[in-house]
């Protein structure tokens, strides 16, 4: 079944559609274990559950994530494996865990998410049945805390990939404006380019795609006015364009 689920990633709802495959599955499969969620760490420091098997993850979650603190976050960024055996008498989290026993949590374990260097989040497993968490029932969590790293760690790179040919895409047309207004070779167009890129100090990329922008603009302009945009006079060197340096 997980094999299937995460055969082709597609697009964003295959992914959505996968992750929560692989919770549904690992809550039906690990002993004791009533609830599984993903957590997601994010560039700016926040912390998302991307996937859950029911709302009560989605509680204990955000519990964590607006106490900073619990298991799931402490597996992200201090132990891999984070075992916790009668919730009741846990002392690491003080704010936490009596909210969780409050609850209903008797149980829980927090797992890494680790791949291509780099530490995605966390897989969250509860337990309102088992004061104890097997050593069976670990090892099945980070094997599956594998798979999901595995999965995110894949739709990552198909997103880095899609924004290079995004990016290759709109240089390719800023390039191509370049040469046909000034009558420059493709060299001295992408030297003309970079300079552009440099002196603004913006994204060779965001450079490209504002020249695009602009002639798109003043394309629109002329057809509205009745009149095409003149062609500027071929030059070795261009004239400065403006570019509107923009936050990445």
């Amino acid at each position: 079944m997980l094999a299937a689920a995460t055969r082709d990633l597609r697009d964003p709802d295959d992914l959505d559609a996968t992750l929560h495959t692989i919770v549904t599955v690992a809550r039906d499969s690990i002993p004791s274990v009533d609830h599984v969620g993903i957590s997601l760490a994010h560039r700016d420091g926040t912390v998302t559950t991307t996937a859950a098997s029911d709302d009560f993850v989605v509680e204990l979650d955000l519990l964590q994530y607006d106490m900073g603190e619990g298991p799931c976050l402490h597996a992200m960024g201090t132990e891999p494996v984070v075992r916790v055996e009668d919730a009741a008498t846990e002392t690491r989290w003080p704010r936490f865990m009596p909210e969780a026993v409050r609850r209903g949590v008797r149980s829980q374990m927090g797992v890494r998410l680790y791949a291509d260097a780099q530490t995605f989040g966390a897989l969250n497993l509860y337990s309102v049945s088992s004061n104890v968490v097997t050593d069976e029932a670990e090892q099945l969590a980070e094997l599956f805390a594998m798979h999901v790293a595995l999965v995110l760690g894949q739709a990552r790179r198909v997103e880095n990939l899609n924004t290079a040919l995004a990016s290759r895409k709109v240089i390719g047309l800023a390039l191509g404006l370049v040469m046909e207004r000034h009558s420059l070779d493709e060299d001295t167009a992408f030297a003309y380019l970079t300079r552009l890129s440099a002196t603004t100090e913006t994204k060779l990329r965001d450079v490209a795609a504002d020249l695009v922008e602009q002639h798109h603009t003043r394309v629109r302009s002329g057809r509205e006015g009745g009149a095409a945009e003149p062609d500027l006079p071929s030059q070795e060197t261009p004239p400065p364009m403006q570019v509107h340096p923009r936050r990445s």
